[in-house]
């Protein structure tokens, strides 16, 4: 292996993942499964010539200014790239690559899980079931919503939105979106979708409101207080995009008030931490980050940073280049 590449793989991936990755460059895996600290994040700057970061790695300016930085391409294992700060990646030279479109359906599936858990009370039927309290079938026990002529409101309409909005209609559900720019009138038409002037139109007239744009200073807090006074009080707010997209504080205060009527989410503001008022409340449903965990998204993620860096490598333009 000696005078290939050396690649840092700061997460554990699956087995098909890392054995290509072993096959082709001198790769060094994270065995504990740990997210690195800053020390080992610096120390990986200047031992290797690439990096495989995760959501959980955050690659600052002071990083990719450590002194003796070898570091020649950070090949991100995920679409989102708000933990890198791509600006100084660009100033320092360091190529940074991501891996749309392969974790689309997961993630769908998840929104849709989420919404359908929350609507029908899932988690608390569940969490009743589990414990022992369940004391048997009765006309007025947990009753919920059903998803079918619902509207389901979207905010943002990329690939993972449009994805979402495909199996909501298999639900019976109506389809409104906002974004910063219309859809083509063909993918309008394909999925029955029509435009809100803004998000807070849309919050203030559907039924779910599901969010799907990326992380970082433009949607910081999207979803705020103000935001939520305008919703219908039973409707829900579902989250598989970016935690720092709600503010978990006003959430919390929106469900614990009863101005609107269930939570699903799977991502959070301060991840591993959640906000106390949501963990403790029976209307939140709470999922661990699965947004892209099925075996076939994980690695096709694998496989497309994989692509990455052997173009980098070979002289060649990264498909996936972001910076």
């Amino acid at each position: 292996m000696t005078g290939l590449p050396s690649l840092l793989v700061t997460r554990r991936l699956p087995e098909p993942v890392e054995r290509h990755l072993a096959d082709r460059w001198c790769a060094t895996f994270s065995r504990d499964d740990r997210a690195l600290d800053r020390a080992a994040l610096a120390a990986a700057m200047t031992g290797h010539d690439a990096l495989m970061p995760t959501i959980t790695d955050r690659i600052d300016a002071a990083l990719l200014a450590t002194p003796g930085r070898r570091v020649r391409i950070i090949a991100n294992y995920g679409a989102g790239v708000d933990h890198v700060d791509l600006e100084a990646a660009r100033a320092a030279g360091v190529v940074v690559t991501n891996t749309p479109d392969v974790l689309t359906e997961a993630t769908a599936e998840i929104a849709i899980l989420l919404m359908l858990m929350a609507a029908r009370r899932a988690g608390e039927g569940e969490r009743e079931l589990r414990t022992g309290r369940w004391t048997g079938w009765r006309p007025s026990h947990l009753i919920g919503q059903g998803l079918a002529g619902r509207t389901l409101g979207l905010i943002g309409f990329g690939r993972i939105a449009q994805a979402t909005a495909v199996k909501a209609l298999g639900l019976g559900m109506k389809i409104r979106y906002a974004s910063r720019s219309a859809a083509a009138p063909d993918v309008e038409r394909a999925l029955q979708a029509t435009r809100a002037p803004s998000p807070l139109a849309l919050a203030a007239e559907c039924d779910i409101l599901s969010l799907h744009v990326p992380g970082g200073a433009a949607t910081h807090h999207l979803v705020d207080a103000a935001l939520l006074s305008v919703m219908k009080p039973q409707a829900i707010v579902v989250n598989t995009a970016r935690g720092t997209v709600i503010d978990e504080a006003a959430l919390a205060a929106a469900l614990n008030a009863g101005t609107i009527g269930g939570i699903g989410l799977d991502v959070y503001e301060r991840e591993p931490a959640v906000h106390p008022d949501l963990l403790a409340h029976p209307r939140a449903v709470l999922l661990p980050h699965l947004g892209s965990a099925t075996i076939e998204a994980r690695t096709a993620m694998g496989m497309r940073a994989a692509a990455n860096l052997a173009a980098f490598f070979a002289g060649e333009e990264p498909p996936d280049r972001v910076a």
